[in-house]
């Protein structure tokens, strides 16, 4: 299968890292409006070198096209692959607003094409541990869970980007671009969310950005809430916590560690089979893997989990709870 990439930045190099370790996968080319980004990615995997997407898929007619692209240009050019007869892998986030995803689903309807998003945290070895744990009922029942993500962005990340920080090209801050991933597992774990309340803060960028670099969120489930807390306010990267409260035991998750906190005060720590991450620790290490069962679904022609359907939840609880914090009031989710 070939593959090609648009936009030659940093999370391009963890999927061109993937798709070359993978089995029946070639990179073919590269596509960047700064064309030099791309042929450096040509020189190091190979593959040819283009100024656009449109000059690439016209040339190569690759089989699947990553797009690693900033937020805003995600779904056009998810619909441009699409409707040209690619499989497209897009980077989160998989839309910047409702309209956004109201024309991925028309685009996404009309095809035969696949269309997967990079969720790779479902993928880490310490969230299937606690899926399956989850799933077996033998932590009893779940009373409530936190999220918490406490991350460092600087002016600097901004400025020289070119398209962060505002809202017509970023979509959003602190949510959509750092912490989608932590919201993400509450919903994974928790269930369908029903309503969301939130608010956002810009603690340490005024007058720098338009986004919020805070945000904390109350969502409420069928049987169920969560809290979450994200910010780039902090000094520093640390790996995000998810905590659950079921009636067994408390569940910890910290990167790739999961620790029991039982009732009767005993610790556990079970044993998880770690693997090594392509890009910054703290991303998790489920890149590979993501991609891996993105092209074998595509390959065998089965239904890839994180497809649109499959993700639906989790951009209506993001989408909903930017809602609910510009407008001050709760949003209810359930369609």
């Amino acid at each position: 299968m070939k593959a090609a990439i648009v936009g030659c930045g940093g999370i391009a190099a963890v999927h061109a890292a993937s798709i070359s370790q993978l089995q029946g996968a070639v990179l073919t080319a590269f596509a960047d409006i700064k064309k030099e980004r791309a042929e450096d990615f040509a020189s190091r995997y190979g593959g040819m070198a283009y100024g656009s997407l449109e000059e690439m898929l016209e040339q190569e007619k690759p089989d699947v096209l990553h797009i690693c692209t900033p937020h805003y240009l995600h779904v056009p050019m998810a619909i441009y692959g699409l409707t040209h007869g690619v499989h497209v892998f897009m980077e989160k986030p998989p839309v910047i607003s409702r309209e956004q995803l109201a024309e991925l689903e028309k685009a996404a309807a009309g095809t035969d094409r696949r269309l997967g998003f990079c969720f790779q945290n479902r993928y880490n070895p310490s969230v299937i541990k606690v899926k399956e744990l989850l799933a077996s009922g033998e932590a009893g029942k779940i009373r409530g869970a936190r999220g918490i993500v406490t991350w460092s962005r600087g002016k600097e990340y901004y400025t020289e980007s070119g398209w962060r920080g505002t809202l017509a090209t970023e979509g959003g801050g602190a949510l959509i671009n750092q912490s989608v991933h932590t919201m993400d597992l509450l919903a994974y774990f928790l269930g369908t969310p029903l309503s969301v309340e939130a608010g956002i803060q810009n603690h340490h960028l005024k007058g720098i950005i338009e986004v919020e670099d805070t945000m904390e969120a109350y969502i409420r489930f069928a049987d169920s809430t969560a809290c979450f807390y994200a910010t780039t306010a902090y000094c520093d990267d640390v790996p995000p916590l998810i905590e659950i409260a079921c009636e067994d035991r408390t569940i910890r998750i910290e990167d790739l560690d999961v620790t029991y906190y039982y009732r009767d005060g005993r610790v556990e720590k079970p044993a998880i089979d770690k693997k090594e991450a392509l890009g910054k620790s703290y991303w998790g290490c489920g890149h590979k893997d993501c991609i891996a069962d993105f092209y074998r679904c595509v390959r065998e022609e089965e239904r890839f989990p994180q497809d649109l359907e499959g993700m639906k939840e989790t951009i209506l609880l993001m989408l909903g709870a930017y809602e609910s914090a510009y407008k001050g009031k709760t949003v209810e989710l359930a369609e």
